[in-house]
Order: C-alpha cells, then structure tokens, then sequence
C-alpha cells in the first residue's frame, strides 16, 4: 500500500473538510481526544489505495495535505485511542469513518450489524462505509431576499413519496429532488397557492438498525450521518441538483425551506453503529451524562452537544453552505430546543441560537423550530427567539378538538384561528398553524380513524401517539358507505378552510390537498413504499379544487392571512380590526364564549378601505345568518350548511 508523506497543511486557520485547490487537496478533521487520525484514500473500485498519518494543530485539528489529488478523490477517516464505551470513548481504527464535513458520498448508507461491533477482534467496516468525495464547490451565489413572508402557504413534502408515482415524472427522476422541477409538479404548487415547498431531510442518512430485519426503510431522512451531503438516493446530482430545483422553484414564485436535523444523529444509542462523530470524538459531539451515558433527549439514542463550539461550528457552516450553494429561503429546525440546551436547560439565548441570528448569511432566512422534544423541560412553544417561526401543535390540536366535537371550545378555537395570542406576544403571531403533519395521522386519516393503526411498523402498534383527537364518522377505516363518505368530505373541508381562514403562516402535508391515506398509521416513517407514496391517478380532485380556490380567497384577501394579532380596538374608520359575532348578528357574550356546546361564531375581519369579511365556522346544524349592517356597507344573508365554514364579505349597501 503506497503511504504518501502527509505535508504540513497550507489551508487557513481552522478550515474543515476536503478543501480541493490546484495544487492537491488539503484535508482537516477536529477532535480533542484522538491519539491518531490517518487519512484513507480509496479507489473507484472501494479498495483502500493509502493511508496518510495526519498531523495535529493547536486547535486539535488533524490535517494532511496530499499533492496532485483532485476533485472526485474518495476518502475516509480512522482514529485511534482510549475505548471505552462506559466514559463515551469509541476509539477504533478498523472502523472507517465518514468526514463530518463531507459535502458528497459516493453511495447511501446501509446499516450492518457490523457497524456496531465493539472494538475487540472488530471486522474492518471499510467496505461498509460510503466514501466522501472530494468537492470543488463552484463560487457561492448571492441569495435574493425569500420569497416566502410570515403569512403564507407553507408545504411540507417528503421526496421520496411525493414523486415515487407520479405519472407525469420521468420514472428515471422518479424520488429525486430534480423531480420537484419538472412541470408538472411546479403547476400543481401554484395551483393550490403554495408560497413554500418545506423538503423533508435531504441530507445522508441511515436506517435505524431494527428497520432491515423487518424488511422496512426509513422513507422520511430524519436519522442523519453527514449534515452537508445531499443523500445520493434523493439528490444524485448533488449540490447542483438542489441548487437547480431551488432556482426552477423561485422562477415559478416558489420558495424553498429545508427540513434540517441538528438534535441526533444515526448513531444512535450505546448499541449503535459507528460511523462518523462518534468515532472521532463522542465526548465532545454527544451530550453525555456524568457517569458517561448517552443522553437521549430526542428519544433516537443520542442528543448533539450543540452547546459545544465544534458542534455549533458544524451547524453554521451546513446552514452556510446551503444558502450559498443552493439558496435556499429558510430552514425548519426538527426538535429545535436541542439547538438551546444549555447544561442548566433550554435557554433562548444559549450561544448557537444567538450565532444562527448573529450570521449575516441567515440575517433575512427564514427560521421555524419545531419547540419540543423528549428532554427535561423539552415543550418549549412560544419560547423561541422573535425570528423564529414556530410549529404550533396548541393550534393543531383546538382545531381538531373543535371539529371533532368536544365541549367548551369557541374561545379554544377563536384564540387559534386568530393567531394563538395566548402563545405568541403582540404584535404578530410567530405561529406555523397546521392540523397535520408527517408526524402523525394524514388529514384523511384524522377524520376516517380513531385509533392508530401501526402493525405494520414491526412494533406491536406501540409506536407513535395514542392521543390524536381523531374520530372516523361511525366505521373505523375505509368504507364504501356513501353517507360515511360525504360525512369525512365535508369534515375535511372544514378543517381545510379552517386552516385558510387562520391568521399567520400556515402549513399542511403533501397530498392532504387531496386526501391522501396512510391507512390509519400514524408513524409511517419506516414505510417507503405505496402506503405513504401519493396515489395521483386516483386523488380527489374535488378536495384539491376546493384547496385551490381557499388559497385563491386567502392570497386575495389579506387580512386573512395578516401576522399581526388582533386587538378588537378600532382603526382610522371606526372600525374594530375584529368583531366575534354569533350568526344572528350578536357580539359574542361571556354565556356565548362559556357555552359548552357553542356550535357556531363568526369573525368579522376589517379590511382597510373596504367592508369587512366574516369567516363563520359551524359545527352544528344548519343555521340562518345574519350578521348587523353598519350605514352604508350590507352583509348577504346566507345559509351556514352544517358542519362548515363559510366566508362571507361586506359589501357597498346601494
């Protein structure tokens, strides 16, 4: 095996990865514990063709120079050292490990029982491992400011399932993300108004290790290895095909937000597979208890030391380089409080939060956290700093709970649908209102099952949540009984216009639009095959108009949309910006709010320099409304149908 002298590194202070330059390519890997760290450089047939010694800075920074290699160069890292599991050392040169900075890899991960052997008498997983390839990335672009603004349309769509059977996608870019780009999809989006696609995790990930033996696969990406290299099974072009979608997405008035996952990696647990940071440094990577245990705050076996400087450097270069390399609009931080964990708790000024606002490449991105997670102190709603947006399950859950029924509600859903201002201080709402999400029933689902169906997960049904307020209109599942089906119809659309009529940034899931069903499984991540693949041929194109023309009226009507919470105090024409009305015109009176059935209320939103719009929600019987005319503007007298929501506009009384 030829051994290359390692050169004395010539690349700036502190620089990471793979840098290719004109003259070689200059390599450097961080950890504070490793005794040693050799460069593997390996061939396009996966055989190991050298193995350079590298060099330690003061910074602890391990680095090689290696002259005449170029871009395309495939590499891995082995470090050696203390192992010893129990105190968080993993130190093992038989395992290959793949560079935290790699920006590309030349296949997917695949788990191996192999992977998580233990260092003694440990079967070398170099064939196991994918490879980094080194990258000359092209100059970085100067992002335009996002299209996406607080108040829109959001779209949280999964690669894989969106595009895996659509007829009109080439079969070869079928479950990719350069599938998003081709027409078809394009003029779905801006037919049902979507101002944001929200891409579900495209970066590398892997398989959690109980998912092979069952014959299943993770479908959704939320178990990442290396945060900068688009995952070969979505984005086989790379950076560059991320970077053209995202611009074929802006030329259509589209933006692009990237689902990202900064709290766990694929590592897992103490059972887990060794592939990356846990062999480099697990200390300095991984939040460890005091006795040397894992801490597992996101309940995937592992919880990344964001308050570690490493760490928090490792963040902000892989939110850089997607905005430089790709420009995207914004990113949606998958259990967010990780990010603010301090050794005392979640802080909202812990250090990698106050840096991701500090950076003047993220200054105009757009920023959502997801505020929970499994941790002490984890449900952290409203906590976020103000340019955080932040997912709302408080609204997710009134909304179902009204529909579905219970008791004691119209305040509950009043509060929602006008900017949750019990969560979020004036003057605007941070809320990202949805009624489902990936996680969880789709919204076909939520009106056709009240119970979760997940046996096939492999996990006895245990997996995902029990409490969904749900319901399924008298028959659990599917059925072809007529008045069963209109019944779950007109829910749905319910619930839709529901969500068009909320104040502040909205969002549902790929294929809700037209009644996509997972067959009551709630936790369908492992399931990348038909159950969580959007049928198209077979979609229901009455529901996808009626999203099409909720989202005309929402983008035509302002203050449907407007961020800023609602005060009931008058503007410049005397008018309140809100009035809650019953149907017969009244102001809602405290007995109104107090009733425990309630069934119907009507916001009346003011308009500047024109008559108000009243959204009238009614989850009882039909009813006759009739809401107070004010001189010289008329409301129409209308029949609000059972179970539905109604919009209704002032107009110049003649």
């Amino acid at each position: 095996m030829a051994c290359p002298a390692a050169s004395r590194p010539e690349a700036p202070q502190g620089s990471l990865g793979a840098l290719v330059g004109t003259d070689g390519v200059r390599f450097g890997v961080w950890s504070r514990t490793a005794e040693r760290i050799w460069l593997c450089l390996h061939d396009e047939t996966d055989a190991e063709i050298a193995r350079v010694v590298m060099d330690r800075d003061a910074e602890g920074v391990f680095r090689a120079f290696v002259p005449g290699l170029g871009a395309g160069a495939r590499y891995g890292y082995r470090a050696d050292g203390a192992y010893d599991p129990a105190a968080g050392l993993w130190f093992d040169p038989a395992k290959l490990l793949v560079d935290p900075y790699a920006l590309a890899l030349d296949r997917p991960f695949a788990y191996h029982p192999d992977l998580a052997h233990p260092r003694l008498d440990a079967p070398d997983t170099g064939p196991l491992v994918p490879k980094a390839v080194a990258t000359a990335l092209p100059p970085p672009i100067a992002p335009p400011p996002p299209l996406f603004r607080p108040g829109g349309l959001v779209y949280e769509l999964p690669v894989r399932p969106f595009t895996m059977l659509h007829p009109d996608i080439p079969a070869v870019l079928r479950g990719t993300v350069a599938a998003l780009a081709h027409p078809a999809v394009i003029e779905h989006l801006t037919r049902i108004g979507v101002d944001a696609v929200e891409l579900m995790p495209v970066t590398a990930w892997i398989d959690e290790r109980h998912l092979p033996p069952l014959g299943l696969s993770n479908g959704w990406g939320y178990n990442p290895i290396a945060m900068l290299a688009p995952d070969p099974r979505l984005c086989p072009g790379g950076i560059a095909e991320l970077r053209a979608t995202v611009a074929a997405l802006r030329a259509a008035g589209i933006g692009t937000i990237l689902d990202v996952v900064y709290n766990h990696t694929g590592e897992s647990d103490a059972l887990g597979p060794t592939l990356s940071m846990r062999g480099l440094d697990a200390r300095a990577y991984y939040w460890h208890a005091p006795d040397g245990r894992l801490v597992n705050d996101t309940g995937c076996g592992n919880t990344l030391a964001c308050q570690h400087p490493v760490v928090r450097r490792l963040i902000l270069d892989a939110l850089r380089h997607f905005v430089l390399q790709a420009g995207v609009d914004g990113l949606r931080f998958d259990l967010a409080p990780v990010l603010g964990r301090t050794a005392t708790g979640f802080d909202p000024e812990a250090p990698l939060l106050a840096e991701m606002l500090a950076d003047p490449v993220l200054a105009d991105r757009v920023l959502i956290a997801e505020p929970w997670d499994i941790g002490p102190g984890g449900y952290q709603l409203g906590r976020f700093p103000e340019r955080f947006l932040e997912w709302n399950d408080r609204y997710r859950d009134r909304v179902r709970r009204f529909w579905r029924g219970d008791r004691h509600m119209s305040g509950e859903i009043a509060t929602a649908i006008a900017g949750s201002s019990d969560v979020f201080a004036p003057p605007a709402t941070r809320s990202v209102n949805f009624v489902a999400a990936h996680d969880g029933f789709t919204l076909a689902d939520l009106v056709s099952y009240r119970h979760k169906h997940n046996l096939a997960n492999g996990e006895d049904n245990r997996d995902g949540h029990d409490d969904n307020h749900s319901w399924n209109n008298g028959h659990e599942g599917p059925t072809g009984d007529e008045g069963v089906r209109a019944a779950r119809a007109r829910d749905l659309r319910a619930l839709m216009a529901t969500l068009f009529a909320s104040r502040g940034t909205i969002q549902i899931t790929a294929g809700d639009e037209f009644g996509h069903s997972q067959h009551g499984n709630n936790n369908a991540y492992a399931q990348d095959n038909p159950m969580t693949w959007l049928d198209w041929q077979d979609r229901d194109r009455a529901l996808e108009d009626c999203v099409a023309a909720l989202a005309a009226l929402r983008r035509a009507t302002p203050a449907l949309a407007d961020p800023r919470l609602l005060t009931g105090a008058a503007g410049p024409d005397g008018v309140p910006d809100v009035a809650w009305l019953t149907p017969e015109g009244a102001a809602m009176t405290e007995a109104d709010w107090e009733d425990a059935n309630g069934p119907a209320l009507a916001m009346a939103l003011a308009r500047p320099g024109a008559g108000r719009i009243a959204v009238v929600l009614n989850r009882g019987p039909e009813v006759a409304l009739r809401l107070p005319a004010r001189p010289g503007w008329a409301w129409p007298e209308a029949i609000v149908p059972a179970r539905s929501v109604v919009f209704v506009e002032e107009t110049p009384d003649p």
